[in-house]
């Protein structure tokens, strides 16, 4: 068992504990104040020494005069220092039960309390508060004991009024003194500490005097009588009152041995078991209130989820189609213009005016800048007709893709949509290449009589045929002979009826060839028509003949070549412009087509982050959902533990605490 005597300095607390021990074990007395810890036990040997903290050496000490020398010339202790006295069982019969007493220094001599009451006071059964009866209770003192209680359940604390004999010199006061005394000390420790109740605390007060109690005991021992020597009055009262602690204190190492050493304990652990269910019950309603909150943040997070990836599958569909839609109206009316401004190609060729010449080399200026008229001049109409309202359409379309998407992005989003799909002014690109187009068109601005033979098949037959006609072949292709032979019963099958193109065709051909082979051929037709109708209108008709060679003869000026140059190049531009509606179209849809899946892709891409956010987000609380699994188990495993503990402890106390009272 372990007793700590703890008090200010110089209050008497070595002197306490001689008179316990019957000996001067420990110096006291003027000239010698306790500088550090010293534990008091019993040892089996006949000598005296000390064991210093941190040293297996035993210094030899004989009497306590050498003790003080000794303890005072060591420079190394320290205030927070330990040095064991073994002070041998035969001189102090109070040492044999295995008891130890501690001494220490006065708590007003450092601030370290904290350290020693970790040190030397967690261990201990009993503390002993050795005050001056001259004073009251000092704050220091209290302060400690505070301390004290607070790291300990409900410790056995007595408390020494010491030096009492001083009351004698003044024995009118004495009781209204005592009186004072034992309210303040009862207060301290039912009203501050709570350690007992006020029916126990008179069995914790007394009014001693330790100098005198061991001045009579030395005497005593060495035969002669205890009131022997100058002792002041009421000195039976004091050592009766000495002699009453000794008791009480006897009564609290000894016969409640067990409830001083493990009763604190017990009660301890109970309470430490009570607050660790507690708090376990507070982390286990915690986690479940916090899993209850992430399952349903989780629930949204994946119903918003999943309506966000429904969504966009709908709306992908949806404008698919409302692109596919657009774009072939794109081209319908692209194509449509386009047809429509190439018929009416000959009021813009006749709109151009540049300085006209036969010559090639202006020749190839004039083709170069009518090209570029051309090609503007159809852009410009094309953009008049096409542009305005295709580029109004694809802002509709654009703006409803965006108000579809727009419920798809978090609310912090919406309002930015604009600035994170940034929309430039969208412009159709006709891309005719005029120059390329007709860089193949070959005029022909040379003089061609109206009523010339050549003049005459092409205006029957067309340019190809006439060609065809004059030149003296055929395009016509010969059927082949069959394989096998025909049957005989079934009537031959004709090579291939002619059309009436052809048939003229063939005619004229022959026509020319028999013109060709002689110069008879024109009398014989001549004679013929001589004697048909007869000179005078052959005369006339010669006449009128040669007149309309003369005029437009005349009449073939630069202007007249100008304006055959525009209507040749217009019906070659025409057939040319006609072959490439088609694929005009196609660009024009293409380019619409690009325009507004790239809008629709950068809106998805802003889904698709808000997506993955959200897939961030659910993967997130998944672990944190299993965090608060695994805590709300630990949780619930040591909150059973803990009733577990209390539990075996009631049935420790049960067991053996209450047998022992």
């Amino acid at each position: 068992m372990k007793v700590a005597f703890f008090g200010r300095t110089s209050n008497g607390k070595s002197t306490v504990i001689n008179a316990m021990l019957w000996d001067k074990v420990l110096p006291s007395g003027i000239g010698h104040t306790t500088n550090c810890f010293l534990r008091v036990e019993g040892t089996d040997g006949q000598d005296a020494f000390l064991l210093t903290e941190g040293s297996e050496e035993k210094k030899s000490v004989k009497t306590v005069n050498q003790l003080a020398h000794a303890l005072h010339q060591d420079e190394l202790l320290t205030a927070g220092g330990l040095v064991s006295v073994m002070w041998p069982n035969s001189k102090c019969p109070l040492l044999k039960d295995d008891l130890v007493l501690m001494d220490s220094p006065g708590i007003d001599v450092t601030t370290e309390l904290d350290s020693w009451i970790d040190k030397f006071c967690l261990d201990a059964d009993v503390f002993v508060l050795v005050a001056n009866s001259e004073s009251t209770l000092m704050q220091t003192e209290k302060q400690f004991f505070h301390k004290v209680n607070a790291r300990l359940s409900r410790p056995n604390i007595f408390i020494l009024n010491n030096r009492w004999d001083a009351s004698a010199s003044e024995p009118e006061y004495m009781e209204e003194v005592r009186r004072q005394h034992m309210e303040r000390c009862t207060s301290f420790l039912v009203d501050e500490l709570g350690v007992v109740d006020r029916a126990q605390a008179g069995d914790r007060i007394f009014f001693v005097s330790a100098k005198e109690v061991l001045n009579a005991r030395i005497q005593k021992a060495q035969g002669m009588p205890e009131g022997g020597g100058a002792l002041a009055e009421g000195f039976q009262v004091r050592m009766f009152e000495f002699q009453n602690f000794e008791r009480r204190f006897e009564e609290c190492i000894s016969q409640s041995a067990v409830k001083t050493k493990f009763e604190q304990h017990t009660v301890r652990a109970k309470q430490i078991a009570e607050e660790v269910r507690h708090i376990m019950d507070s982390v286990h309603v915690a986690a479940q209130e916090q899993r209850v909150y992430c399952l349903e943040k989780w629930d949204d997070r994946q119903e918003r989820l999943g309506f966000i990836e429904k969504q966009l599958d709908l709306l992908s569909q949806s404008y698919k189609l409302k692109i596919k839609e657009i774009t072939e109206e794109v081209e319908r009316q692209v194509s449509n213009a386009m047809a429509e401004e190439i018929r009416k190609l000959s009021v813009l060729v006749d709109e151009f005016q540049l300085d006209f010449h036969p010559s090639p080399v202006v020749l190839k200026v004039y083709k170069n800048e009518l090209h570029r008229h051309i090609e503007e001049g159809l852009g410009r109409n094309m953009s008049d007709r096409c542009s305005g309202s295709i580029a109004a359409s694809l802002q509709i379309i654009q703006q409803d893709m965006i108000d579809g998407l727009k419920p798809l992005l978090p609310i912090s989003l919406r309002g930015q949509i604009e600035l994170l799909v940034p929309r430039q002014c969208f412009t159709l690109s006709y891309d005719l290449n005029c120059d390329k187009l007709c860089a193949d068109f070959q005029e022909d601005v040379q003089f061609h009589f109206s009523l010339g033979w050549t003049m005459l098949v092409n205006r029957f037959l067309g340019p190809k045929n006439t060609r065809r006609a004059l030149m003296g072949y055929s395009d016509q292709v010969q059927r082949p002979l069959p394989l096998t032979p025909a049957n005989p019963s079934l009537p031959p099958m004709p090579q291939g009826s002619l059309t009436q193109e052809e048939l003229m065709v063939s005619m004229v051909t022959g026509l020319a060839s028999l013109t060709s082979r002689t110069s008879m051929g024109i009398l014989v037709i001549g004679g013929v028509v001589w004697k048909a109708v007869g000179w005078r209108l052959i005369a006339l008709s010669l006449g009128l003949y040669g007149l309309l060679y003369v005029y437009e003869r005349l009449t073939w000026t630069t202007k007249a070549k100008e304006r055959a140059f525009k209507r040749q190049f217009v019906d070659y531009a025409g057939e040319k412009l006609q072959l490439i509606v088609s694929y005009t179209g196609s660009n024009c849809s293409h380019q619409v087509q690009q325009e507004l899946a790239g809008t629709f892709a950068q809106l998805c891409q802003q889904v698709d982050v808000t997506r993955e956010d959200l897939e961030k987000e659910i993967a997130g609380l998944n672990q944190k959902i299993e965090i608060l699994d695994t805590l709300q188990s630990k949780a619930k495993l040591l909150r059973n533990k803990a009733g577990w503990l209390d539990s075996e402890l009631n049935m420790f106390t049960h067991q053996y605490l209450q047998q022992s009272r």
